[in-house]
């Protein structure tokens, strides 16, 4: 439970917050890359924590994320025309570059635009492209590196990545990607009026000591919802890790990285599945942009699994041509009451969509102080200390965490099989050896 006073903190990202002070020490996803697909492609609106901004690719294929008024009489560069390696204002003609500096005044005459264009320029994120993403640094001074996500380092082949619209606060939608317990819950299913795992529902089970591990998850999730969870700390982040009664005796590990100050990896693969990951972006806050990344480091994507995840599989959404998904709070998330008889716990299609539901269910932003928190909820616990710590950080004029430790963000996330009293340490140095991230004895 937080004091109304921390959900505040926690919650509020626009300028001359904590927490947006804290956010604007780290790289935030802006756009994705093909959503300015071309040189001298139309600018688009965009805002990010709060703040509006037109995005623009110049000429030479640079991406410039800018203030969206022209300082000359305020009129919006979104009506501007990309041109000649810059945005040049529709009203007069004044024109910017990526950097924001005015390039051309061609009201004035020369003498009088060479000195008013000092004066005369907007401000402008710096920006870079890494795996497929526009990326902004909204800070003070030179960015610090880019995070070395994995996804981000693999062939473009090898990774798929979108976004989806989430309209809640981004705090809300982060702790849904770090709560691995509702999955024994929200994302079960039904069958003859019982809860089953995924695969169970249609009464195809095929339990027993043949079953892989692979198909038995989904009977473990369901069998098993009070999960026992650790939680330890590396440079970039935390990796949260929730363990439940597997056969023979055995435990079958989840693990979630959480990596500050907005990004997780998701469990739900094993070493020859494919890797899941998201960034919950503040729009403002009462909404926020989810940023969706596949990627495989062995091989590229099939076309078949490219196509199911731009339809919307896993925690990747359907969405319009907006990147708004087709089930939301206006259509109540086309909730089916027959279908959630029959055979799905929520009644919601798709995993993504029933994450979205409930999260957007708590309000806009979730009233924290009202909370009844058990040992389920450790990984939600941590990862909000740890987001407080960095806004304590930012205002004794410290780094926060992981901002400088570029490396550390190159992690993966997953799931494990232990052995009957098998020690955690040694379970993750199996699965994941240094790319778990924690130092291990």
């Amino acid at each position: 439970m937080l004091t109304a006073e921390e959900n505040a903190i926690l919650t509020e990202t626009g300028p001359g917050t904590p927490m947006g002070a804290a956010f604007r020490r780290y790289w935030m996803p802006a756009l994705l890359s093909r959503e300015l697909p071309a040189p001298d492609c139309p600018p688009l609106r965009m805002k990010l924590l709060g703040e509006d901004f037109v995005a623009f690719r110049d000429s030479a294929g640079h991406v410039g994320i800018v203030a969206p008024r022209c300082p000359h009489r305020g009129a919006s560069l979104f009506f501007g025309r990309v041109e000649d390696c810059g945005i040049r204002c529709a009203y007069h003609g004044w024109k910017f570059d990526v950097q924001g500096a005015c390039v051309d005044i061609p009201t004035l005459p020369d003498a009088a635009a060479q000195r008013l264009k000092p004066r005369a320029a907007v401000r402008a994120l710096q920006t870079a492209e890494f795996g497929d993403v526009i990326w902004a640094y909204m800070g003070p001074g030179e960015a610090p590196a880019l995070p070395r996500f994995e996804f981000g380092l693999v062939p473009p082949a090898h990774r798929f990545v979108s976004k989806k619209f989430q309209q809640c606060n981004w705090a809300q939608a982060c702790e849904g990607g770090l709560d691995t317990a509702h999955f024994s819950y929200l994302h079960a299913g039904i069958h003859n009026g019982e809860k089953v795992g995924l695969l169970d529902v249609g009464g195809g089970g095929r339990a027993g000591e043949n079953e892989p591990p692979s198909r038995a998850r989904f009977r473990w999730m369901a069998e098993d919802g009070r999960p026992e969870f650790s939680v330890l700390d590396h440079p970039a982040g935390l990796l949260l890790c929730a363990a439940r009664e597997a056969d023979a005796g055995g435990t079958y590990w989840r693990m979630t990285q959480f990596l500050m100050p907005n990004h997780s990896l998701a469990p739900g693969n094993f070493p020859e599945d494919n890797n899941l990951g998201n960034t919950w972006v503040p729009h403002d806050d009462r909404s926020c942009w989810i940023f969706c990344y596949c990627w495989n480091p062995d091989r590229p994507l099939t076309e078949k699994e490219t196509t199911a995840l731009a339809n919307g599989a896993g925690i990747f959404a359907a969405v319009d041509e907006h990147y708004v998904p087709k089930r939301r709070r206006e259509n109540d998330y086309l909730l089916d009451r027959a279908l959630q008889r029959e055979a799905s716990f929520t009644g919601i299609a798709g995993i993504s969509e029933q994450d979205q539901a409930i999260a957007d269910s708590q309000g806009f932003i979730a009233d924290r102080t009202q909370e009844l928190l058990g040992q389920t909820d450790l990984g939600v616990v941590r990862f909000r200390r740890l987001a407080l710590q960095a806004v304590e950080d930012v205002a004794q004029g410290r780094l926060p965490h992981g901002a400088d430790a570029p490396d550390a963000y190159r992690v993966r996330s997953g799931d494990a099989m232990g052995e009957p009293e098998e020690p955690l340490h040694t379970v993750i140095e199996k699965r994941f050896g240094t790319m778990s991230g924690v130092p291990l004895p």
